[in-house]
């Protein structure tokens, strides 16, 4: 591998991390340097939409309410590189917690995976599709 290789893969897992801090910390409008401005996500697999970068913010913004703590990890990265296009797969882990109906913090534990299509852009790495996968979750939804 050299180094330019190197290079995009850390740009790509950049991205992967990016797209994490978004999520977790409520900064939605990050998704714009997470995917291309005609990004697909389909989150289907984990009970969600299929739709736009801007859907998905719109999404999340609803979605993620309830969770008081947010914690997600990404793992096991598989990152095929070749020229402006890549493909990766990688695992996520994602606890969140909310408050029970007796105050008491619960938690749901989710645990599937990513699988992304990039292309790089004049600003960078950039999904243009991502697809998540769940395989487990441990604990119970709020409300």
């Amino acid at each position: 591998m050299d180094a330019r290789q190197l290079a995009d893969r850390l740009a790509i897992q950049d991205v992967l991390v990016r797209y994490c801090t978004a999520i977790d910390t409520g900064s939605y409008d990050l998704l714009d340097d997470v995917f291309t401005a005609d990004g697909i996500g389909d989150y289907t697999g984990a009970g969600g939409i299929r739709g736009t970068v801007a859907e998905i913010k719109a999404w999340l913004s609803r979605a993620l309410v309830p969770f008081t703590v947010r914690q997600h990890l990404v793992t096991n990265f598989r990152i095929a590189i070749d020229g402006d296009t890549a493909t990766s797969h990688c695992y996520l882990f994602n606890p969140l917690g909310f408050a029970g109906d007796d105050g008491q913090m619960q938690m749901l534990f989710c645990g599937g995976a990513y699988t992304d299509v990039f292309v790089r852009t004049s600003a960078g790495w950039r999904i243009r599709e991502r697809v998540i996968s769940t395989v487990y979750l441990h604990g119970k939804l709020p409300g």
